[in-house]
């Protein structure tokens, strides 16, 4: 019956109760059409709401696709109402200053105090659990130092690439320009050129904004080459060798992302420009999805060899690979290949699980992947058990904010970090995370040039300047409070994590740091022995059935 009368479901009490507002429009409708008559236009907007309000209500009542407005014509949308401002109202109102997600308020304060030069100081002390199983700090000296170099750069490919590079302890890590606005890249590159710092370009290539105020450059090749790639999407080595000018300083092949390992990056079509599409050298208006596995290698002795090409097409410039640690076996396959090849990749930068992205399946943000920590140690153990640690370099890049977040991974043998998310607070974000919509309301992430009107990149290239820089000063007042001068001098054992609320312990008395050539030595005696045999230089596939009860085994044992 209701389906052939659909305005049967709204007779008797409850039916009206329903459709309260519809129908209360309806009733004013006449009265407000008498009296647009009179000198009042006051009257004709009301006559025009309440019409609208009962063409709502019809529509309401009709389509056949939300059963809540179907059912509660015009008032259900008050529901959709409060869902979208339910993040703003959370958090401006609601959540505490430790409770957002991603980062919370303290977090986005600390970021915009130092990039906007205001007090970074914190009153009446921490308001962080020290109890909670969370907690970690830093240990320090009776003897601390007076001062501490954080202007120390790592230098990278020294003694093997004929234009090495020296980077900082703390730099742009990988952002797309498609994901991010014109005006972002460039007040971030304008700040990575007035702090000496790097910038990275994202897998999106190089575009005029990377190039206009001549910041360092490193260059992220993804899967899907852009910027460097043929129609079919394969790489095309003319175009990397005149890309690679000398703004660019160091290349860097990107496996996987901590955000959405293993599925490549996404930019929505709605956001390819046409200067997009011509930076990418894809098609306008159309997605752009990576794929997800490389086209020019398919094992680690290729991928090294892909490496060498890429570091003598660019003039020879040091070259890395980015990756969020998934099996252990093919981070020791890496090693393997490199050990017995001679052929050596100049860099790795460790991507931890919780990094951010503009846009990813809501699976893989949240269960797929390796956080920072644990992926940074045994990439660390890695090289060191490998005996390549002195020779490639460990970067970390992983929701990386703060001096502490610093001190921690250089702790664990980073000896550097990138910082994607700080950077663009650091330029005005305020985690509207609308970034996938291309109606970010700071002009960080869209392509509306209405929107990017809001950013002023003279500016904000200097807050992101700033923010370095005070985060480096922080930086020094942790390692000289240590005793220390070097931040590279710190060990894992400054670092104290508490295990439950009665125990702590340094961090190298709950993971296993390996000693130089162990792996090499007596892999046997490691908790990674089983990983090792498993990995092969000429492909990423175990070489050994990894059953179950030993791999627990080994998991356990890495975790005592």
């Amino acid at each position: 019956m209701s389906s052939s009368n659909p305005w049967c479901a709204y007779s008797g009490r409850n039916g009206i109760k329903r459709a309260i507002i519809p129908i209360t429009a309806l009733i004013l409708t006449p009265f407000f059409l008498v009296l647009t008559f009179t000198d009042s236009a006051w009257w004709l907007v009301a006559l025009l709401i309440s019409i609208s309000l009962v063409l709502l209500g019809i529509y309401d009542m009709l389509q056949p696709h939300w059963s809540i407005t179907r059912n509660f014509p015009v008032a259900g949308r008050i529901r959709w109402i409060f869902l979208n401002l339910r993040p703003y109202f959370r958090a401006y109102m609601v959540e505490g200053d430790e409770e957002g997600r991603p980062y919370s308020i303290e977090a986005r304060r600390l970021v915009y105090a130092r990039s906007e030069g205001f007090s970074d100081m914190h009153p009446f002390g921490t308001e962080k659990d020290v109890q909670s199983e969370e907690y970690t700090w830093l240990t320090h000296s009776v003897k601390p130092e007076k001062n501490a170099d954080t202007s120390c750069r790592t230098e990278v490919g020294t003694g093997r690439c004929k234009q090495p590079y020296s980077a900082a302890l703390l730099n742009i890590s990988a952002m797309s320009f498609g994901a991010l606005s014109a005006a972002a890249v460039e007040a971030l590159n304008k700040g990575a050129s007035i702090g000496g710092f790097y910038h990275d370009t994202g897998e999106g290539g190089i575009s005029p904004y990377h190039r206009k105020h001549g910041g360092d450059l490193v260059w992220e090749l993804g899967t899907g080459y852009f910027g460097a790639r043929n129609d079919d999407g394969s790489f095309n080595p003319d175009l990397f060798r005149e890309a690679c000018n000398d703004q660019v300083k160091m290349t860097e092949i990107k496996l996987s992302q901590g955000a959405k390992p293993g599925h490549g990056g996404v930019l929505p079509g709605a956001k390819v420009t046409q200067e997009i599409a011509s930076t990418r050298k894809v098609t306008p208006g159309q997605n752009c999805v990576s794929p997800r596995a490389h086209s020019m290698f398919s094992t680690p002795i290729e991928m090294l060899e892909f490496a060498e090409q890429m570091r003598e097409l660019s003039g020879g410039k040091p070259v890395g690979i980015k990756l969020c640690v998934g099996h252990i076996y093919e981070v020791m396959a890496i090693m393997k290949a490199m050990h017995e090849t001679g052929k050596l990749v100049d860099f790795i930068v460790v991507d931890g699980a919780e990094g951010g992205t503009g846009a990813a399946p809501l699976e893989l943000s949240n269960h797929v992947g390796m956080p920072l920590l644990e992926g940074l140690i045994i990439v660390r153990n890695a090289l060191v058990g490998a005996g390549l640690k002195d020779k490639v370099k460990l970067a970390a890049s992983g929701k990386v904010y703060s001096a502490s977040g610093l001190a921690q991974c250089l702790a664990i043998g980073a000896d550097w970090c990138n910082a994607a998310r700080a950077f663009m607070f650091s330029v005005g974000c305020i985690q509207s995370q609308r970034c996938h919509t291309d109606t970010c309301p700071t002009g960080v992430t869209t392509q509306d040039p209405r929107r990017q009107r809001g950013l002023v990149v003279d500016v904000q290239s200097k807050r992101a300047a700033a923010f370095q820089a005070k985060t480096l000063e922080a930086l020094g007042d942790i390692v000289a409070g240590a005793g220390l001068t070097d931040p590279r001098d710190l060990k894992p054992y400054h670092l104290v994590h508490r295990i439950n609320g009665a125990e702590s312990r340094p961090i190298d008395r709950i993971w296993h740091f390996l000693d130089t050539n162990s792996l090499i030595d007596a892999p046997e005696d490691t908790p990674y022995w089983h990983w090792w045999l498993a990995a092969q230089a000429d492909s990423f596939q175990p070489a050994i059935k990894l059953e179950e009860g030993k791999y627990a085994s080994i998991r356990r044992a890495i975790n005592r």
